[in-house]
């Protein structure tokens, strides 16, 4: 099958889809939304230059990449049995574990970001 741009533009919606999915079926990812917007709404309100966006950009793709991977993994294992599985517990647990450590490096990114910005708003 030959490159076709028509036929990559028709996986977009797939995509849409999959992200839609992510959102509505997982509480966590409505939490990463509601904590998107406030670092991009605070970061509106800062100012921030443009090396602090890029961080707090990379750091929100990573937790939502992690929370995608292991949403997906979680769908997947469930498909195959809803019965305890050790192999299959373990892929979840290590899936979510991925998604803390994203999110844990996520928030010390923001920190370093917007802690100078909150100091000076609390001592100036």
């Amino acid at each position: 099958m030959s490159f076709s741009i028509k036929n990559r533009l028709k996986s977009f919606p797939y995509a849409i889809q999959g992200i839609a999915t992510l959102v509505k079926t997982q509480h966590n990812a409505r939490i990463h939304l509601f904590a998107t917007l406030g670092v991009v709404t605070a970061g509106f309100l800062f100012k921030l230059s443009g090396s602090e966006w890029s961080l707090l950009i990379i750091a929100i793709i990573i937790v939502w990449l992690a929370e995608a991977f292991n949403t997906a993994v979680e769908f997947l294992a469930d498909s195959i049995t809803k019965d305890h599985h050790p192999l299959i517990g373990k892929a979840k647990d290590v899936a979510a574990g991925g998604v803390l450590v994203a999110s844990i490096g996520a928030a010390v990114i923001g920190i370093i970001v917007f802690g100078p910005y909150l100091a000076r708003l609390i001592y100036e």
